[in-house]
C-alpha cells in the first residue's frame, strides 16, 4: 500500500531521479505522488451547442487555497473561430519524456472535436494567462490524412504528439484512425498502419513494457453530434469493441468484443505502473468498469470488474436509467478507481489493490437527473418512489451530474466538472445550456477511502462575461494522472 512514508520511502531510494528530473513530469507514478500542490488548473469551456455565438475557451481557475482569488477564473483564453467544440486535451510532453533534458512540457493541445482544429497553447510564458501559440487546421490534417474530428491527445517519448480521431470530415466512422503531429505540431501523416483503422474511435492508452496500445470506440460522429439516439445503437453506429495494436508500429492485433456488457465503451486507462499488462474501460451505456488484461499466451482478454445497476424511473424517457459511467482515473499508486454516473449523479471511489475484485470505499452524490426537486422519480424494487438528496455548495443548487474528473497528484483532491458533449448536455440537462457549468472538489480519504465535497470550492460558470458556458477537461501545469504515462 503506497502510504505517504511509502511514497517518500520510494523517492528517497530511487537514485535521486525524484529530486533530480532530467526532463519533464517523473521517473515513476510514485514520485509524481510526491509533487507540488496543484495552484492553477486549465479548464476547456465552450459556447458551441449553447445558442450563444461565442468563441469557445480556455479558463485558468485559482486552486490555490492562500490565493484572494481561490476557486475563480482568472483568465480565460478565447479560440480565434466559433463552433469548435473544445473536449478533451494533451501536453506536448510529459513524463514518457522524463528521459529527454531538452523536453519540456510547455504547450498544451486542445482538439476541436467538432470543427477539427487542433489549437496550441503556450502555457510557460505567463500559466495564469495562457497565450495560443499555433492553430493546426482542419483542411491540413483532412489532406495529408482523410481525419477529422480529433480526441484525445497523447504525447510520445519522441516528441510526437498522437491523437484519436473519430471520423472523416463527413462524420463516416470508416474515416477514423490515429493523427501523428510531430514536436513542431506539423501533421506528419497517420501513426497505424494502412489498413489497420479500428471501427470506431475515441480514447486510447499505450503501455510500451509489453508494446501495445489499446483504443476504445464511442460512435460514428454523424450519429453522436445530434444528440443520443437509442435507435442508433441497433442500427450498430456506436462501439462496444477494444481495440489492441502492437507498439509502436501500429499493427491492430486483436478486436475485443465487449457484448452487451460493454456498450460504449469510453475512457480506457491501464495501470500507472509501466510493468502491468492491466487496465480498465468505462462502458458508458452499459454502465460497467471492464477489465482488460494479457493472458498467458499474449493475448488479451476482458471481464466485467464493476456494474452499476439500471434505476426504474418515472417522469423520464425510458423506464429504465443506466448510470452512464463517462469518465474514470486510477490514482497515481494504482490503489483506487474513480468514476461518474453522469445520468445518476453520484462519483464513486474503488480500492483495486485486488484488480479482479474491486471493493466500493467511497460514493458522493453532486447532481443527477433524480435530485429532490427533479420531475424524475426513481422506483425501488417494490414499487417506492425515492431522490436522491444531493446538498448545495455555498448557497448553490448542483446543477447536471458528474462528467469529467481529475485528481491531484497526491490523491487527496478530486474534481468535477458537468459538461459532457454539448448536443448530449442540452438533450439531457437543458439547464446546462441555460445556467452553465459549475466545477467542486471533492475531499479524499486517499488512505482509508471516502469522500466528501469541499464547500470552500465552487466554480460558477453562470456569470462568465459572455454568458454561461460549458465546462470540460481539466488540466494541472505540472502533469495529472490521466495525461501522464511512463515507459
Amino acid at each position: 500500500m503506497a502510504t505517504d512514508t511509502a511514497v517518500a520511502e520510494h523517492r528517497s531510494s530511487n537514485n535521486g531521479h525524484g529530486c533530480c528530473a532530467k526532463g519533464p513530469g517523473y521517473a515513476t507514478p510514485l514520485d509524481a505522488m510526491s509533487g507540488p500542490r496543484e495552484k492553477l488548473l486549465y479548464v476547456t469551456c465552450l459556447y458551441t451547442g449553447t445558442g450563444r455565438e461565442k468563441p469557445d475557451y480556455l479558463a485558468t481557475v485559482d486552486a490555490d487555497p492562500s490565493s484572494s482569488s481561490y476557486s475563480k477564473v482568472i483568465h480565460r483564453l478565447p479560440v480565434p473561430y466559433i463552433g469548435d467544440e473544445l473536449h478533451h486535451s494533451g501536453w506536448n510532453s510529459c513524463s514518457s519524456c522524463y528521459g529527454d533534458s531538452s523536453a519540456q512540457r510547455r504547450f498544451l493541445v486542445l482538439p476541436s472535436l467538432v470543427s477539427g482544429r487542433i489549437y496550441i497553447v503556450d502555457t510557460q510564458k505567463n500559466p495564469r494567462a495562457p497565450s495560443l501559440h499555433k492553430v493546426v487546421e482542419p483542411a491540413d490534417i483532412v489532406q495529408k490524412t482523410g481525419l477529422s474530428y480529433p480526441h484525445t491527445a497523447h504525447c510520445l517519448a519522441s516528441g510526437d504528439i498522437l491523437v484519436s480521431c473519430l471520423g472523416d470530415k463527413d462524420g463516416n466512422a470508416e474515416g477514423n484512425g490515429f493523427l501523428l503531429l510531430d514536436s513542431e505540431f506539423n501533421v506528419k501523416g497517420r501513426w497505424e498502419k494502412p489498413g489497420h483503422s479500428p471501427a470506431f474511435g475515441y480514447d486510447f492508452w499505450y503501455q510500451p513494457r509489453h508494446k501495445t496500445m489499446i483504443s476504445s470506440s464511442w460512435g460514428a460522429p454523424l450519429a453522436f453530434t445530434k444528440g443520443f439516439n437509442l435507435q442508433h445503437v441497433s442500427d450498430g453506429l456506436y462501439g462496444r469493441h477494444l481495440f489492441v495494436y502492437s507498439w509502436p508500429d501500429g499493427e491492430l492485433k486483436q478486436t475485443l468484443d465487449l457484448g452487451n456488457t460493454g456498450l460504449i465503451p469510453l475512457e480506457i486507462r491501464f495501470l500507472h505502473d509501466p510493468s502491468k499488462d492491466i487496465g480498465f474501460v468505462g462502458c458508458a451505456l452499459a454502465s460497467t468498469m471492464v477489465r482488460f488484461f494479457k493472458t498467458q499466451d499474449g493475448s488479451w482478454n476482458h471481464e466485467v470488474a464493476i456494474s452499476v445497476k439500471s434505476l426504474k424511473v418515472q417522469n423520464w424517457i425510458l423506464p429504465e436509467m443506466p448510470g452512464l459511467i463517462t469518465d474514470f482515473l486510477i490514482s497515481l499508486d494504482d490503489r483506487f478507481l474513480y468514476f461518474s454516473n453522469w445520468l445518476h449523479g453520484d462519483i464513486r471511489q474503488y480500492n483495486i489493490e485486488d484488480p479482479k475484485n474491486p471493493v466500493l470505499t467511497g460514493q458522493v452524490w453532486v447532481g443527477g437527473l433524480f435530485q429532490k426537486g427533479s420531475p424524475v422519480v426513481a422506483v425501488t424494487d417494490d414499487g417506492q418512489p425515492y431522490q436522491s438528496d444531493v446538498p448545495s455548495v455555498q448557497g448553490h443548487r448542483l446543477r447536471g451530474g458528474p462528467q469529467m474528473i481529475q485528481l491531484s497528484l497526491d490523491g487527496k483532491r478530486l474534481y468535477v466538472t458537468n459538461s459532457l458533449f454539448s448536443a448530449w448536455d442540452c438533450q439531457f440537462y437543458p439547464e446546462l445550456k441555460e445556467k452553465g457549468s459549475h466545477m467542486l472538489q471533492i475531499d479524499v480519504n486517499s488512505e482509508k477511502g471516502g469522500m466528501a465535497i469541499n464547500p470552500n470550492f465552487f466554480v460558477d460558470f453562470e456569470a462568465e462575461p459572455d454568458g454561461p458556458a460549458l465546462a470540460h477537461e481539466m488540466r494541472y501545469p505540472g502533469g495529472d494522472c490521466t495525461s501522464d504515462i511512463w515507459i
